[in-house]
């Protein structure tokens, strides 16, 4: 059986790695995965978003748009977040190849 690997699929649809189009989707795809992981905590921890909200001093809303459909997330409230739900986060700084 013949297939098309995501990574083809994403190539022909959105361009190689290192183009707008396709930059634009890879970090859309990485908010996803964290929305979902920060839901998925505070469900964990038995927290409404009002509670969540209120251990790191925003509004329900706020918890809401970021669960949701938020596009950026400063570091700030990233690290309130997970710090409030008994986890830990960790960044690594990839430098990008050289574009010619």
């Amino acid at each position: 059986m013949n297939g098309i690997t995501l990574d083809e699929l994403k190539e022909k649809n959105y361009g190689a790695i290192g183009t707008p189009k396709r930059d634009a989707l890879e970090q859309e795809i990485k908010m996803e995965v964290l929305r979902e992981e920060i839901k998925r905590l505070r469900k964990e921890n038995n927290l409404t978003q009002a509670q969540l909200g209120d251990l790191i001093g925003v509004q329900r809303a706020h918890i809401s748009k970021l669960e949701n459909n938020a596009k950026n997330i400063t570091i700030g409230t990233l690290m309130k977040i997970f710090n409030a739900l008994d986890a830990q986060i960790n960044f690594s700084v990839v430098r990008k190849m050289n574009r010619a």
